[in-house]
């Protein structure tokens, strides 16, 4: 009965605000597009009859249409480029912090959180006024006779904005990993007379492997649903799913379609999630 009491309140919790909410999506998903407030044909008789009354008309079009499954393709695409640059980035930064002293790593931690004290959009506000055409870059590489380029608005400012927005979620558990790794092998691999790239690729980088799958994922899931700073920084061809999404449910104001593209999604980010879990249960 005690077990029971103190594993109610986090069932309600995932109850009320996980499984709840994802079956009004479901239901949702399968209903019809039609005027009125919401823009739907309520499934299984909520418009007042017991009869089912959804359809499967926007599952259909996601199977069927192309260009769903591009801006899948090219988010899938764009969370991994993200991912593993942010993993190029980190692991340099975590070997930094891990081999200071103890007394600065604390503050070094904070100077990688420090981004996270600022609001999202200020911080893609500045990007836009560094990358514009008239901006700090174009005007320094213009001092050089290079450019102006057109930065803004480009593949490049949309990776610029996702490393800068998700890097912190790939330095910590590096180096949270790497702070607790036995010093003592890489200086048995140093005093047999490997050098720092092998101690590094023999020693330090098999130890900290788990770590890094972690720092992929916790970076890769939550950059592959990324809608702000695709519309912010990303060209205009870049239909990444968010963007996609949000036309539909709040320009086309198709909800059923919006539905499913966010279970699709989902359905896509399960396994990813599920290999992040089991990782966490091993660390």
């Amino acid at each position: 009965m005690r077990r029971l009491f103190i594993l109610l309140p986090p069932m309600l919790w995932l109850l009320l605000l996980v499984a709840a909410p994802l079956g009004i999506l479901g239901l949702i998903a399968f209903a019809e597009a039609g005027p009125g407030v919401p823009p739907f044909i309520p499934p299984l008789g909520w418009a007042g009859g017991p009869v089912w009354q959804g359809s499967s008309e926007s599952i259909g079009t996601l199977l069927a249409d192309p260009y769903y499954l591009e801006a899948f393709l090219r988010s899938l695409l764009t969370a991994f480029v993200t991912a593993a640059l942010c993993l190029l980035l980190a692991y340099p930064m975590a070997l930094g912090i891990a081999g200071a002293r103890p007394p600065w790593r604390i503050p070094l931690l904070l100077l990688v959180l420090l981004p996270f004290w600022t609001g999202f959009l200020p911080r893609l506000g500045a990007w836009i006024g560094l990358l514009r055409d008239g901006g700090w870059v174009n005007g320094m590489l213009g001092a050089m006779g290079i450019g102006p380029l057109r930065l803004l608005y480009s593949d490049l400012a949309l990776y610029l904005g996702m490393v800068h927005a998700y890097l912190p979620f790939a330095v910590l558990p590096l180096a949270t990993a790497l702070m607790r790794r036995d010093l003592a092998l890489e200086e048995a691999a140093a005093d047999l007379g490997a050098g720092p790239w092998v101690v590094f690729r023999s020693v330090t980088l098999p130890l900290s492997l788990p770590a890094a799958a972690s720092a992929f994922l916790l970076v890769f899931i939550p950059a592959a649903g990324e809608f702000v700073i695709p519309e912010l920084l990303g060209p205009p061809e870049a239909q990444l799913v968010g963007r996609v999404l949000w036309g539909e449910f709040f320009q086309n104001r198709d909800w059923p379609l919006a539905a499913g593209l966010a279970l699709a999604l989902l359905v896509l980010l399960l396994p990813p999630i599920l290999l992040f879990q089991r990782l966490g249960r091993r660390g």
